[in-house]
């Protein structure tokens, strides 16, 4: 994993913040501006489908139980003979691979299959998915990039997807720009962007933390709405705070304007941050003193929360206007007593990592068997 520099901190505004270190290991930075911050990955299970993945390899390992050594040499064999690699063929060996060599073999069958087969259509089965999850399971994510950018493998990765999971293991090991390459590789390739590839760009374009890359960001919300893709909330949370490291507070003013629904944590952090940067300490004022819940209401109420981080630097902020200093010190005092401050930093509030989305309960009308003894259900207990 290569090392990654710390990020230039802009002036007078979050510096001495400390935030915590990830499980990465790595030595935690001094404030949220810095590149070095939350490493996880972006993407939720219901894209990786890493389980999923993984229960059919077992599946498979199962029916060629014993016989893992003589498929691979007669897959080699074929290779040596030039005898056509059949489909069934590369997906069982992708699902058999179980280290890094045996994914060393895997991608001679994989230019060998494409070779023999670039000019015909697949159907509905694409294989590029199948291989960047056995990558992302051994944590090969440089394997996963040098192909889905190689030019004879033009057309094997032929889904968003693929490209998606490959930026998503990027990220999670800290290489931002690589991840940006592979994003312009998805372009070059005229793959359409949905809203996880838009997520990844601004995740990668804001860790990056550079003019360079927050002119990727600009650039590639400007394209969004001249096509009218949907750009989510979380990837315009991330331009907001790209915008804020930067110090232009107009674009970060911008971006925030077109997020739809403010009504998260992370939203809602973001918004006394812009308060602050702009100087509109009444306007700051008054949200932080509205904000401020009483004991009496009910715990099932949501409560606005606010990073530690962030109030520290609405303080820095706040401290050359003496009487609005203390105003506000004293509405973040009281935020503090209603337990409506929270040790998560903004970095990690960006970098949270995604729930799956619940799959749908099965109904009685749909289940055929009982959940109990595994039998049948009766027609009459289906009729009702």
């Amino acid at each position: 994993m290569a090392l990654r520099e710390m990020g230039v901190c802009f002036r007078n505004l979050l510096c001495n913040v400390k935030r915590k270190a990830f499980h990465s290991g790595l030595k935690p930075s001094e404030c949220w501006t810095c590149r070095l911050g939350a490493k996880r990955y972006l993407l939720s299970e219901d894209v990786i489908r890493l389980q999923e993945f993984q229960q059919r390899k077992i599946a498979v390992a199962h029916q060629t139980y014993g016989n893992k050594e003589q498929y691979f040499q007669k897959l080699e064999q074929k290779i040596q003979r030039n005898d056509l690699i059949l489909k069934d063929e590369l997906k069982m060996l992708l699902h058999l691979c179980q280290t890094p060599d045996d994914v060393e073999m895997a991608k001679n069958v994989i230019y060998k299959y494409h070779n023999e087969n670039r000019n015909f259509a697949f159907g509905e089965f694409k294989f590029g998915p199948v291989f960047v999850r056995l990558c992302y399971e051994l944590g090969l994510e440089e394997t996963a990039a040098e192909l889905i950018k190689d030019e004879a493998l033009k057309g094997f990765f032929s889904d968003s997807t693929s490209f998606n999971i490959v930026m998503d293991m990027l990220f999670m090991k800290g290489c931002y720009k690589s991840a940006l390459e592979v994003l312009i590789e998805m372009k070059r390739q005229g793959l359409p962007f949905n809203k996880d590839t838009y997520t990844l760009a601004f995740a990668s374009c804001y860790k990056l933390n550079t003019p360079e890359s927050f002119r990727i960001c600009t650039t590639l919300l400007e394209e969004s709405r001249m096509k009218g893709n949907v750009v989510p909330r979380r990837a315009y949370c991330f331009a907001v705070a790209l915008a804020l490291k930067q110090e232009d507070v107009e674009k970060a003013r911008s971006f925030y304007s077109q997020i739809m629904n403010t009504e998260s944590k992370l939203c809602l952090n973001l918004k006394v941050l812009l308060l602050a940067m702009t100087g509109a300490v009444n306007d700051l004022l008054s949200f932080l003193t509205s904000a401020v819940l009483t004991s009496d209401v009910p715990k099932f109420v949501r409560r606005p929360e606010f990073s530690q981080e962030v109030i520290d630097a609405i303080q820095d902020r706040t401290k050359s206007i003496p009487v609005l200093h203390s105003q506000v010190k004293g509405a973040l005092a009281k935020l503090q007593m209603s337990g409506q401050v929270t040790a998560l930093n903004l970095d990690e509030m960006l970098c949270h990592v995604p729930n799956a989305k619940k799959k749908p309960s099965v109904t009685l009308d749909q289940r055929q068997k009982s959940r109990r003894t595994f039998r049948p259900l009766q027609s009459v207990l289906l009729s009702e």
